[in-house]
């Protein structure tokens, strides 16, 4: 959400962002609004203000007065009632809108419709070249055992997996090597659950967009959460943080689940789109500074290319542009690794800057050191790690040729020594 005095005093630009977000709101109607429920708000102050005072002298008025008195407040009753159905009518729509406005991104941020308008910034290590047929992860699974897609379908529907055996404890391991990689930085390791009410996903900016995507539990009126960062924001949602405190580093692992709505026919084949994952999210709070978020930015790239790095996994990095950066995004960068089956780089980590965007939803404030003014506070987020969905070009891009997979040597410790799985 963006401050409403920042909105007025820009439209231009949040026109501009609009268009280039590709976000359909009608600016000059919700300003139109703005200004008519300032209007209908100011009318209703005086006049109850009014109604108040008439009404505090009527006990001292002689009886003709009295009664004057009381009809006199009964108008300025009606009136109340008739701008308070009007303000009912036009909030809600102003609201709706206000929610709906994308932050500003990035100077230098590439400007497109869609993914296809993203830059590659750099790649960093070779894709392997293969002396043998290469396997897809699929396969490699099926042919070690390792995994069970057709009876877990039977259970659980399409998009769903199991691991079995070395794989489930290599699913396990990453996890663990990636939170100590992040408590090694500073970051808290916390665990949190899943289900979330419809507030926290206003706090972060998932609603009212991607509904299509969420599940949700109609007898608890509850949702299930597609990312740590829905929970962390929300822990800290209406309070006001002592600059001290700042910043607040969480390594959150959690289950995550997505509906995939509109995917249907896409990655249907194992481990790259599943309704259910793990994940461990590297999110930060910090205060309203950009050097400060530039320089928080850079530690969670900078962390999760050392992660893919440490896995020996080619990848390149990617400029998202405006129109896949999402609404909230100030900048974002995605990681992709290379995967070998599909003959390219598919999607890993996806870092994410939202400045106070996200902070003004949720009421996350701070108190400046030496002023006491009290500012929203800026809030980052990565991925740490995905799982299963990195097992797919981690196994295939260390598979041997005898259906093996070589464990990197950084991973080792975390998979009792072993070189290969």
């Amino acid at each position: 959400m963006l401050d409403i005095k920042f909105i007025r005093e820009n439209p231009d630009l949040i026109k501009t962002t609009l268009i280039n977000k590709n976000i359909d709101i009608d600016l000059d109607l919700m300003l139109k609004l703005d200004t008519e429920i300032a209007e209908i708000n100011k009318k209703l102050q005086d006049l109850r203000e009014e109604k108040n005072k008439i009404t505090s002298q009527i006990p001292t008025l002689k009886d003709n007065e009295k009664q004057t008195a009381i009809e006199t407040s009964k108008t300025i009753g009606e009136k109340i009632s008739i701008y308070e159905e009007e303000l009912a009518t036009k909030k809600p729509q102003y609201d709706d809108m206000l929610w709906r406005i994308p932050n500003i991104y990035r100077d230098g941020v590439p400007v497109g419709k869609d993914d296809s308008c993203n830059v590659v910034i750099r790649k960093v290590g070779t894709p392997r070249k293969f002396d043998f047929t290469p396997r897809d992860h699929y396969d490699i699974l099926e042919m070690n055992n390792w995994a069970d897609f057709k009876r877990v379908s039977k259970v659980c529907g399409s998009r769903s997996y199991t691991l079995k055996g070395a794989a489930s404890r290599l699913e396990i391991a990453l996890h663990l090597y990636v939170m100590d990689k992040l408590t090694s930085k500073g970051f808290t390791m916390i665990t949190v659950p899943s289900f979330v009410n419809e507030d926290a996903l206003f706090g972060t900016g998932h609603f009212p967009y991607g509904r299509d995507d969420v599940y949700y539990l109609e007898k608890d009126n509850m949702y299930l959460s597609g990312t740590a960062e829905i929970v962390l924001t929300s822990l800290h949602k209406d309070e006001i943080l002592e600059e001290s405190q700042l910043p607040i580093l969480y390594a959150g692992y959690s289950p995550c689940f997505r509906r995939e709505a509109g995917s249907a026919g896409k990655d249907v084949r194992g481990l790259i789109r599943l309704h259910q994952f793990m994940k461990v999210e590297q999110y930060v709070i910090c205060k309203a500074d950009l050097i400060e978020n530039d320089k928080w930015y850079k530690i969670l790239l900078e962390s999760a290319e050392e992660i893919l790095q440490d896995l020996e996994l080619p990848y390149q990095v990617i400029d998202c542009c405006t129109g896949d950066m999402g609404a909230g995004k100030y900048q974002m960068n995605d990681l992709e690794a290379w995967t070998p089956s599909q003959n390219k780089y598919r999607e890993t980590h996806s870092c994410s800057s939202l400045l106070d965007w996200q902070a003004r939803r949720a009421n996350i404030r701070y108190r400046e050191n030496g002023t006491n003014k009290v500012k929203y506070c800026y809030t980052l987020n990565n991925t740490g790690i995905a799982t299963p969905r990195i097992l797919a070009p981690f196994l295939e891009n260390h598979q041997t040729s005898d259906g093996k997979v070589r464990i990197p040597e950084k991973l080792r410790p975390y998979m009792n020594g072993k070189e290969f799985l």
